[in-house]
């Protein structure tokens, strides 16, 4: 135990990061149970609703449609509000005002839940035409997703929304 200690010590930085990628899981659980509860039970009535608008396009089957916008919207969403508060007081520790955090957050969370809510209806199909079942493909989709909004993040919460010493 003194060594992993003394790694942390020496290594602040990283062990920040791989924290940060640790404690993202509760996000990413809840994301993936909301996904599959929309997907296969709260929206299914609207599988074969086309939706398409600005830079979201589930108009394919294998976007699963309106059901599949409203699901990765609401799992993005609801992700994004545990990932806050897991963040700012167990990676971080930051002492930012809470007034000044959340507005700043809500404005990248939003940006977030748009990249979201839009790449699936494109990555759901090159996955579905690469020959990946219909039924993985959303799995994979939202994979996809987490991914970006692991690399988006991490500098934009650490620097912006809850850095230390503000």
């Amino acid at each position: 135990m003194d060594a992993i200690k003394k790694w942390i010590a020496a290594h602040p930085n990283l062990w920040e990061f791989i924290l940060f990628n640790l404690l993202s899981n509760c996000a990413t659980v809840t994301n993936f149970i909301m996904m599959w509860l929309c997907t296969g039970v709260i929206f299914t009535a609207w599988k074969t609703t086309p939706f398409r608008f600005l830079v979201f396009d589930y108009t394919s089957p294998e976007s699963l449609m309106l059901c599949g916008f409203l699901s990765f919207l609401l799992a993005t969403a609801l992700a994004q509000t545990v990932n806050f508060f897991v963040q700012k007081n167990l990676v971080f520790k930051s002492d930012a005002a809470f007034e000044k955090a959340i507005p700043k957050y809500v404005i990248f969370a939003v940006f977030l839940v748009l990249v979201s809510a839009a790449l699936p209806g494109y990555s759901q199909s090159l996955f579905i035409k690469m020959g990946i079942s219909a039924a993985l493909a959303p799995t994979l989709a939202n994979i996809v997703n987490i991914v970006v909004q692991v690399l988006l993040s991490y500098p934009t919460m650490k620097f912006w929304i809850m850095p230390k010493g503000k």
